[in-house]
């Protein structure tokens, strides 16, 4: 009875320590995972170079002329060029791309307020692996990463704001018009070619243009780092 009391306890004993030992191998994991995930100076850094570049790039073009009277202003897509170089012979018709082009980069500006809070969001999810390969990559190499993190994203939010904003300034009632003038002209191909697509992806376009610059200039001009954490990360790369 002794002996068999002995084994129960013995049983008990290495069943504590053995779930102890399991108990503390998952607190140590998950101390691992945590400290895994916590930020290092170059992440935050990067990120905040990053909404350095999305602030510059909205504030420039999300207002009045900041697409049309910049370097990132929306001309018209070739097939529509088609149809305008038709048109514009039409009495009433001559002045058809100056209005359009206006029209494309009105459009572009309003949804370029919508811009912001996708950007951020892309930023978030920047981990400390990518931080660092980006830091040492190709001076737009954080503008890469958001583009190709962030750019279905903001696509699928702008196409409709895009689509709201070219009826905003009447563009796409005016374009019908203008594709109707054309297939009435005699013994010609017949095409509608949409300004959507076109308008949103010159819009996406100017913007990750914008933040590369912004990116560039941070990582080669000390005096566009504008804080100590910015200072700090991106002197690594100065020789």
């Amino acid at each position: 009875m002794k002996k068999h009391n002995i084994f129960l306890l013995l049983l008990l004993a290495f069943g504590f320590t053995t779930a102890n030992a399991q108990l503390g191998n998952m607190l140590n994991k998950a101390k691992n995972q945590v400290m895994g995930v916590k930020e290092d100076n170059t992440s935050l850094g990067l990120k905040e170079a990053l909404n350095e570049g999305v602030k510059a790039a909205v504030n420039t073009l999300a207002v009045e002329n900041g697409y049309f009277g910049s370097p990132y202003k929306i001309l018209i897509p070739a097939e529509a060029m088609t149809v305008i170089n038709k048109v514009s012979k039409i009495p009433g018709f001559g002045d058809v791309e100056e209005k359009l082009v206006a029209k494309m980069n009105q459009a572009a500006e309003i949804a370029a307020k919508k811009a912001t809070p996708i950007f951020v969001d892309a930023i978030k999810q920047m981990t400390v692996k990518d931080a660092s390969s980006i830091l040492f990559g190709e001076k737009n190499a954080a503008t890469t990463y958001l583009n190709k993190t962030s750019r279905q994203p903001l696509y699928d939010t702008f196409i409709p704001v895009i689509q709201s904003s070219l009826d905003e300034v009447n563009a796409r009632t005016y374009w019908a018009s203008v594709v109707e003038a054309y297939n009435k002209i005699p013994f010609i191909k017949k095409l509608n070619p949409a300004l959507d697509d076109h308008v949103n992806q010159k819009a996406l376009d100017g913007l990750f243009s914008l933040i590369e610059v912004k990116e560039a200039g941070i990582r080669e001009d000390v005096g566009q780092r504008t804080s100590p954490l910015l200072k700090e990360v991106f002197s690594k790369l100065d020789k």
